[in-house]
């Protein structure tokens, strides 16, 4: 069981605290909000997506939401080859014609959003995406951003492994 903080050497990292958190998701609703958007479906992009995706949900007051699982991050900046979609694939034909806010917690390479707003574009949804973090490499500009920056980012979420039985 992998997780993703490497909470080592935090001065060369980007740390988001709890806090930090609260306020990225506020700031990043009221980005939606004046942009005119108007969400019918917040999608998150599970696992990073899915706390993001729920605060978005209550800040934005989108009761709506559904999730859409890849597997990409195997480890502290190591990938599979190309991200893949698990099972339980999301029921795109509920949501054709939509319009879909797809969240994940980081646009790092890209390539997971470019995966998901593909396959939900091709039933002729309004697709837009929110990240709290964009890196200068996605190959997809996400469409609401928080923050941009090119360090390892430590999420409040992933920022300890698992818990075990003791």
């Amino acid at each position: 069981m992998a997780y993703h903080a490497d909470s080592t050497d935090l001065d060369s990292k980007e740390v988001l605290t709890w806090e930090g958190f609260g306020t990225a998701s506020r700031e990043l609703a009221q980005t939606i909000a004046d942009s005119g958007f108007v969400p019918e479906i917040i999608i998150a992009v599970a696992r990073g997506g899915l706390l993001p995706a729920g605060a978005l949900s209550y800040s934005l007051g989108v009761k709506l939401s559904d999730a859409i699982n890849v597997e990409f991050y195997t480890d502290v900046e190591e990938t599979l080859p190309d991200p893949v979609l698990l099972a339980p694939l999301l029921d795109t034909e509920n949501i054709a014609g939509k319009n879909l806010l797809v969240v994940d917690d980081v646009a790092d390479s890209g390539r997971t959003l470019a995966l998901v707003i593909d396959l939900l574009t091709k039933d002729g949804a309004d697709v837009r995406s929110a990240v709290i973090y964009g890196k200068p490499r996605s190959v997809v500009k996400p469409d609401y951003v928080w923050r941009h920056t090119d360090q390892w980012i430590v999420f409040p979420w992933s920022a300890e492994p698992p818990v075990t039985a003791r």
